[in-house]
């Protein structure tokens, strides 16, 4: 009798850790280049140089998208994801990580219209800080100095979205069933098909700088 317990209570632990097992962490910033990186406008935006990704526009009316596409040229979709970046800011620089998004835009090449952002940002002109779930759930105080190097965790499960800024929890998040959104952030919505991750080379004046990008997956029942 005690081994048949045993065995059932294995059993139970297997099935009730199955939807949140994790795969192997993915490397998506090889640190010598941008293969495997596309950008939607300002191409020139993006460089590496010693390890670091930097993104910094060129010109102050075309802000720039890098987006994550593998080994090929379509963009690579991630659903239910822990998604790790290393970033530092120069002084007053703005820039964003963008997750369940598309190449799809609103207004020329400006703003993405679908998917998340999680803000990087110490300039004065924007009020929304580093950590800030953009224009859903704002911060208006940074949780850290962004011009030494700091470390974003994002974690996206179902309709959950959580971030964390050196291990300090910015975010806790649940897309309800009908959210309220502003016209011009109508597509702020978690894809059922999940979607891609993006940075963003916010303006002529920021710079922001990447050293580590990862990821992995979560299996989810």
């Amino acid at each position: 009798m005690r081994c048949f317990t045993l065995i059932a209570v294995f059993v139970l632990c297997l099935l009730s850790n199955r939807g949140g097992a994790e795969e192997a962490w993915i490397q998506l910033f090889n640190g010598k280049d941008l293969s495997d990186w596309r950008a939607n406008a300002d191409s020139g935006a993006f460089s590496v140089k010693d390890g670091i990704l930097t993104a910094h526009a060129t010109h102050p009316k075309n802000r720039g998208h890098l987006f994550f596409t593998g080994d090929d040229e379509e963009l690579d979709r991630f659903k239910d994801f822990e998604l790790i970046v290393v970033a530092r800011g120069e002084a007053h620089s703005n820039s964003g990580i963008f997750f369940h998004t598309d190449m799809e835009t609103r207004d020329g090449v400006l703003h993405l219209k679908n998917g998340y952002e999680i803000q990087l940002n110490s300039s004065i002109k924007e009020k929304r800080k580093t950590g800030s779930l953009y224009d859903v759930a704002d911060l208006y105080e940074s949780p850290v100095d962004e011009t030494k190097w700091f470390t974003v965790k994002i974690r996206v499960e179902g309709k959950r979205i959580q971030a964390w800024i050196n291990d300090k929890q910015t975010v806790d998040y649940t897309e309800p069933k009908n959210p309220e959104r502003k016209p011009q952030r109508a597509g702020r919505l978690i894809n059922s098909r999940g979607g891609a991750i993006a940075l963003q080379a916010h303006d002529d004046k920021s710079t922001f700088h990447f050293r580590e990008i990862k990821i992995r997956n979560l299996y989810r029942d």
